[in-house]
């Protein structure tokens, strides 16, 4: 069987895999690039609108990203790297615009303002104190904090729509927030490689085996899933980016880092509204806190969506237990991920977890109207015909060695490159999709360090990402100007 020879297979066709694909045919035009992917579609899996949250992931309402500590102490850190981190996203998309590589920024990104709601004492003095850290900081300079039932009103009226009298609670509210369509922009990043020389798309084409050669090279065996025919590529470089999907293939490439890494899987739904007359009375994201023992991307949260140009309401997510690392999955994945290497991490994290994992089942159990009785803590009077079920996409957690070399769960991403920087993955969930470029970023740095460092890729990236190589977070001067030509080009200015 003749191998065809590329130097670069992209596996998963979702955003990570086209925000890398993007950045590298912009270094290098000449560079051969092969994207593979599972299903007939790109994009259908966590990428797809209906399957992530689609905030625009910025710190800005999650909670999650602002923890509280026992001593009431609440840490901004997570936030600020977040916040940061999406700004260069913000700045990759904007190049992308002003160069015609992608369509109207409306196709794929909406002003949509970012919002967070609690209530009781307890939580409206967190919000009080979490928003006098974020303001004081040049990142987060613009948030507005409210405890007054008039302004708040104007800010979320279905929020505040008939609420019980006597309640205590208090809003905090960023104008610029985005709503985003990761599926369709990833569908215009991915019609645009099409059209570039020296790039190749498989769909419905998935990965056999992954072996490394004399040569340093990966020997990847594909399966075309129409035909059964065998196909055989050799790639200098191999990316992962599958979703749920890329522990099962990180594990098949037996490289040393992916030892003693596990997966934990959650499923998750949404609450959908579609009905005109309600989804034109609210224009935001409002999110509050996560009920205790929820995981981190179970926050709740009541979303404006513009899918596929759609507008709707969503509300959720919903999490649950699930043994499928993908919404096109097999209910064996995560029995058929434990290995040798990784059965104590994954066994401690399942003794550790109980808790959750109790949570995560009884979720799966909920009936709709315990549901609905969930959104009218944000929706109070909303009623239990105007809204349908609809699933979400999956989420595999990582589950990874301590320092101790006991097992931990982590609710975030984390990118495991072989040493020699032939190839990488990307695991994990929230905030994912929106920290894209950041993420892409750094898979540079580990992997193509080489040519990064040369005087040709380093200026080429100050023109696709002008802030690279500083720090957004120390440098207010910065973030002003790249923010005014982001919010400008992306037309997410009021």
């Amino acid at each position: 069987m003749t191998a065809k020879n590329v130097d670069v297979l992209l596996v998963g066709g979702g955003v990570m895999s086209a925000t890398l694909g993007m950045l590298l045919k912009q270094l290098d035009p000449a560079m051969t690039i092969t994207l593979v992917e599972r299903l007939d579609h790109v994009a259908h899996e966590s990428t797809d609108g209906w399957n992530n949250a689609g905030t625009g992931h910025a710190g800005y309402c999650e909670l999650n990203y602002t923890p509280e500590d026992q001593d009431g102490s609440i840490s901004i850190n997570r936030a600020l790297d977040i916040n940061a981190s999406f700004e260069v996203t913000l700045q990759f998309w904007s190049y992308l615009v002003e160069q015609g590589l992608l369509p109207a920024p409306s196709s794929f990104i909406n002003t949509t303002a970012h919002q967070s709601f609690v209530w009781g004492d307890k939580d409206v003095e967190y919000l009080r104190k979490r928003h006098k850290l974020l303001s004081a900081h040049h990142l987060f300079a613009e948030m507005q904090f409210s405890d007054k039932a008039e302004e708040i009103s104007q800010w979320m009226p279905l929020v505040m729509q008939e609420r019980e009298s006597g309640q205590t609670f208090a809003a905090t509210r960023v104008e610029h927030g985005s709503d985003v369509d990761f599926g369709s922009l990833t569908r215009s990043m991915i019609s645009h490689l099409k059209d570039t020389e020296n790039f190749d798309l498989l769909l419905k084409h998935s990965v056999q085996s992954l072996k490394k050669s004399k040569r340093g090279h990966w020997r990847v065996e594909l399966e075309d899933e129409n035909t059964g025919e065998e196909k055989t590529l050799n790639a200098k470089f191999v990316f992962l980016g599958a979703g749920g999907g890329s522990l099962p293939l990180l594990q098949k490439s037996h490289i040393d880092e992916s030892q003693g890494y596990g997966g934990f899987p959650v499923s998750g739904q949404w609450l959908v509204c579609r009905k005109p007359e309600i989804v034109k009375q609210h224009s935001s994201k409002v999110y509050g806190k996560a009920p205790v023992g929820a995981p981190p991307m179970s926050v709740p949260h009541l979303d404006t969506r513009i899918i596929n140009g759609e507008p709707a309401l969503l509300f959720g997510p919903f999490a649950g237990f699930t043994t499928k690392f993908l919404k096109k999955g097999s209910v064996f994945d995560l029995f058929s991920s434990v290995k040798r290497y990784n059965v104590a991490p994954m066994m401690a994290v399942g003794r550790d977890n109980m808790d959750l994992t109790r949570y995560l089942i009884a979720e799966s159990f909920q009936s709709h109207e315990d549901r609905v009785e969930s959104l009218r803590n944000f929706f109070p009077q909303a009623s239990q015909a105007d809204w349908k079920l609809q699933d979400a996409g999956m989420r595999v957690q990582i589950i990874k060695k301590d320092a101790k070399g006991h097992g931990k769960l982590e609710f975030g991403t984390e990118i495991v490159a072989a040493k020699d920087g032939t190839l990488a993955a990307l695991l994990g969930a929230s905030p994912g999709a929106s920290t894209a470029v950041q993420a892409m970023i750094n898979v540079l740095e580990r992997c193509f360090k080489d040519r990064l460092v040369s005087p040709e890729w380093q200026a080429r990236m100050k023109e696709l990402v002008p802030s690279y190589g500083q720090s957004l977070i120390n440098d207010a001067d910065l973030l002003k100007q790249v923010r005014n030509r982001t919010l400008s080009t992306l037309q997410l200015k009021r």
